[in-house]
């Protein structure tokens, strides 16, 4: 059954019917066993319902509960037994409580906006005369006789009714003013009813119980009929949408917002203005719920559309609530950590388990760079505060509490309400017109009452002004008369002609108002009378002014009640987090092996070294493979993935599971949609969320093994989704490689496994598109392949002769013709370390030497030449890697030198890395070795070098 009650629509009947159709299916066959039973008398004498289902038959008491059974096959002569089926039974049963939970309970009234309880103690209160301006009185009393004439349900549910009805976090609107302990945003209890006190606030009085004996409602007796009570209150303005409300009911619930009273009020004057209005424009002067505890609402384009315009216009939206929050620098504390202040809290967020909350996200490390939470709060106001760490960033801890707890939560919106005695969902506007149309009909019934009484009392006052004219006369014949009621017929009879109500007036009057200035009076309320009832008479017969009223009397109540909007509005670029808003844009390290496994470390798990040194392992590799590629990131970047077929795919870098040291990392495949064979070239990291792959003065340079090179548009690959797209065609035998982002001015160096080097300017290549195969790069020698490309920021070098006018490095490595000088000694070109300026590009072998050489002894040439010698090479050594380290100098006065605290990370191929400071690696020429950098052990070699940058 809970199942079915869940799966309920709106609609109770059609529900119910559902359910009945459950419980009849559910039921014994009719070839269960029927075995006869001896008939039980009830004990006391009641009727009986005979329920049956084929041959088995069943009674029971009707009202006591009393089990009976029937004799097999007999019906019974008895007239307290009423045969019936059990399924049909069932329907109307519970029929009949779902009903009544849905109307007598739970779901409040379109009209006043209140559930029956509220109403009930309302009721009491005006019956007691507990005005505002009267003394309080014990809320147990109150209680007591809700129960005793109107409610007989529990005192406690009648009591906390009472209770939300005082709390100022609750209604927008306070209807009861309460004196003592009446709850907390921490959800502290209040107090017994028997130490409360309370009495109906003024906007109560003047906004719901007004009119109330002007016959502006129907009344109904009570529970036992030996009172009346209103069926429903004289309501002014629509105090559903002021105060919203909430309830379950069988199968259906209710979820409405507060809003302000004085944006309601706007709301129905542009509906009476304007009766054909669309929701959209009412939500111009009500643009969102104003919640009684404040905080933030969101109200943007595209919040407005999916929430707070979902909700009035189809009566169901969740709308977005967040804390109001600030940040301090922490100097009014004394400790000078930052602090995060909540001073508003959403509507209905409970205090107390908030900051239990945030304490277990700490602990459970969910939060990071918190030190301490504090509840601050005093009768003052509201005053959540959570400290920082020193050193820590306070926007990022507050978007880790919008993200992870309550201070941002939304309100799930579902407006459902009774029309008549049926729930339906409302929208913003219906609200209005249910409303509207009840206003004008309890203002015409209070028009028709003043015209009933206005009329009986101008029908006495033309009998006084008729006496008064011959009052002699009327004297006389009283004088005259026998008694009372012989008094009565002579003045009914002509010449006096008054009717017996007139008569008895005449004769009730007092010798005082015989004088001629009662006489005078009598015509001054005559002729008010008679304006009066014309007045009334053209207000029932013009809807226009029957309008005006409901305006005018609305107005009044705004202008006298109405307070400004606590909930303040934000737009959408305040309102959507994204993920990268809760997580640090901390450096990380990208560890990529041969066989497939990625990873992302922290740069400081390994410690600077002095060069020369073996190094820590990077990753626990497993046999037969091999690390691959380094990349350094932060955590915001984006990740483009490149492979060796030419295909590219993108990744947040955050994205990257983050592992330890030693760790193997995680299986590419379970990152990307890649095949088993599938291998990365290159992993290129992109700044900035979006803006940079949009950027169209940036391209992406694709350099394959054998040397084909095509520069893209970076703005191609702005949209890749999860399948990836081509990147690049690769010919059959060759594999893509190296990859880099460069600017229009920028130049690119590519360097191959012979120590030689070609650099040219970035305009060489025109830009292809992306299934483009490329152009010749540089001229390889038999058995040389390319092993490192570098892009050269602009400006940093100038243009050398052209490929003619210089000879390749094949042939000789002592002489470097292009330069048309000897080549130095080691020891000759150190003394160049004074005389370069740099910036430098970083140079290692396979076998761990390293040097930095100027940037500017590669001067521009041709893009197809043979290159010139970057380094003399050992015997059986290779060319392993090159960077740009440019990026980690800064300019001083004696000219560029490395930033504080940079470093280069070496990378061998069995999983190796040493970090090593850039200030440590000697500066050297083209033609220099270098010096160790890192001790390779036998069988290893040196993969990568990746440069870190503060």
């Amino acid at each position: 059954m809970p199942g079915d009650l869940q799966a309920m629509s709106w609609h109770p009947t059609a529900a119910l019917n559902r359910l009945a159709s459950k419980l009849r299916h559910g039921l014994p066959s009719s070839s269960s066993p029927a075995g006869g039973a001896a008939r039980l008398l009830p004990a006391r004498r009641q009727p009986l319902r005979r329920y049956s289902n084929g041959s088995q038959r069943v009674a029971t008491a009707a009202s006591s509960g009393t089990e009976a059974a029937t004799e097999e096959g007999g019906t019974g002569s008895d007239s307290r037994i009423i045969e019936t089926e059990l399924r049909l039974e069932a329907e109307r049963s519970y029929l009949s409580y779902a009903m009544s939970v849905i109307v007598g309970r739970a779901l409040p009234d379109v009209r006043d906006g209140l559930k029956p309880v509220h109403r009930r103690i309302l009721y009491a209160m005006h019956e007691l005369g507990l005005q505002h301006n009267k003394p309080f009185r014990k809320c147990a009393r109150v209680v007591g006789e809700v129960l005793g004439k109107f409610h007989p349900h529990g005192d406690t549910a009648v009591y906390d009714a009472l209770v939300r009805l005082a709390q100022d976090f609750s209604m927008r609107v306070q209807l009861v003013d309460g004196h003592g302990n009446f709850g907390s945003l921490d959800d502290d209890p209040p107090a017994a009813m028997r130490y409360t006190e309370c009495r109906l606030q003024a906007v109560a009085s003047a906004m719901l119980l007004a009119d109330l004996e002007a016959d502006t409602v129907d009344f109904m007796p009570n529970f036992d009929a030996s009172v009346d009570e209103p069926s429903v209150l004289p309501a002014r303005v629509p105090n559903l949408l002021i105060n919203g409300t909430s309830g379950i009911a069988v199968g259906i619930a209710t979820k409405i917002p507060p809003h302000n009273m004085r944006e309601v009020v706007e709301g129905l004057k542009a509906l009476i203005h304007n009766p054909d209005i669309t929701v959209r424009q009412l939500m111009r002067h009500i643009p969102a719920p104003d919640f009684p505890t404040g905080a933030l609402a969101a109200r943007g384009e595209i919040i407005l559309t999916d929430a707070v315009r979902q909700a009035y216009e189809e009566g169901k939206g969740g709308i977005l609530m967040r804390a109001k929050i600030h940040i301090e620098d922490g100097s009014s504390s004394g400790s000078g950590k930052p602090l995060v202040v909540i001073t508003e809290l959403p509507y209905q967020t409970n205090k107390s388990a908030l900051v239990e909350q945030i304490a277990r996200l700490v602990d459970a490390g969910t939060l990071t760079g918190v030190s301490d939470i504090r509840d601050e709060s005093d009768r003052d106001g509201v005053r959540v505060v959570v400290e920082v760490k020193r050193g820590g960033n306070a926007d990022l801890v507050l978007n880790q509490l919008l993200k992870h707890t309550a201070v941002q939560s939304r309100f799930s919106a579902n407006m459902v309400a009774l029309v008549g005695a049926t729930p339906l969902t409302l929208t913003l506007k219906n609200f209005l017109q249910h409303f509207l149309s009840f206003r004008c009909e309890v203002v015409e019934r209070r028009a028709r009452h003043d015209l009933l009484r206005a009329q009986q009392r101008l029908h006495l006052v033309d009998g006084f002004v008729t006496a008064m004219r011959d009052l002699d006369a009327v004297v006389h014949a009283i004088r005259q008369a026998s008694d009372g009621a012989a008094a009565l017929v002579v003045l009914r009879a002509s010449p006096f002609g008054l009717s017996r109500e007139q008569a008895e007036g005449v004769l009730g009057m007092t010798l005082r108002r015989l004088t001629s200035l009662e006489a005078s009076k009598l015509q001054e309320e005559q002729a008010q009378l008679q304006a009066k009832i014309a007045d009334l008479q053209d207000l029932l017969q013009r809807q226009d002014r029957i309008l005006q009223v409901v305006t005018s009397e609305a107005e009044e109540l705004a202008a006298k009640f109405g307070t400004p909007r606590r909930t303040h509005i934000i737009t959408d670029g305040e309102v959507e987090l994204r993920h990268e808003d809760v997580i640090p844009n901390a450096p990380s390290l990208v560890v990529y092996s041969r066989r497939g496994y990625i990873k992302r470390v922290r740069p400081d798990t390994f410690g600077a070294q002095k060069r020369g040194g073996v190094g820590k392992a990077g990753a626990r590799l497993k046999e037969d493979d091999s690390l691959d590629e380094v990349v350094y990131v932060n955590d915001h970047d984006h990740l483009l993935f490149f492979t060796t077929e030419g295909r590219a795919y993108s990744l947040r870098a955050y994205d990257v599971p983050e592992g330890t040291r030693t760790a193997v990392g995680s299986a590419v495949t379970q990152v990307l949609p890649f095949d088993k064979s599938t291998r990365i070239a290159a992993m290129v990291p992109v700044s900035g969320f979006g803006a940079a792959l949009g950027s169209a003065e940036q391209d992406v340079v694709m350099l394959t093994r054998k040397g084909q090179i095509k520069r893209t548009a970076l703005k191609q690959f702005t949209s890749i989704n999860r399948s990836g797209l081509v990147a690049m065609g690769v010919r059959e035998g060759d594999s893509l490689q190296f990859v880099g982002l460069c600017s229009p001015t920028d130049s690119v160096l590519i360097a191959a496994s012979n120590g030689s080097a070609q650099h040219f300017a970035i305009t060489k290549l025109r830009r292809m598109g992306r299934a483009a195969v490329g152009n010749k790069s540089m001229t390889l020698s038999k058995g040389t392949d390319i092993v490192a490309m570098a892009i050269l920021p602009a400006g940093i070098v100038a243009e050398g002769p052209n490929d003619e006018d210089y000879l390749s490095i094949e042939g000789s490595h002592d002489m470097d013709y292009s330069e048309g000088k000897a080549a130095e000694t080691p020891a000759e070109s150190s003394s160049n370390e004074e005389q370069s300026a740099g910036p430098y590009l970083l140079l290692v072998t396979q076998q761990g030497l390293g040097k930095r050489t100027c940037i500017s002894e590669f001067r521009l040439r041709a893009r197809t030449g043979s290159g010139i010698q970057a380094l003399r090479l050992n015997l059986g050594d290779r060319l392993a890697a090159v960077q740009d380290e440019s990026s980690a100098t800064k300019t001083s006065s004696s000219g560029r030198k490395p930033e504080a605290g940079a470093d280069v990370v070496l990378s061998t191929q069995q999983g190796q890395l040493v970090r090593v400071p850039v200030a440590d690696v000697n500066i050297h020429s083209r033609f220099a070795k270098g010096h160790r950098l890192v001790k390779v052990r036998q069988g290893d070699e040196v993969v990568a070098a990746t440069v870190l940058s503060k």
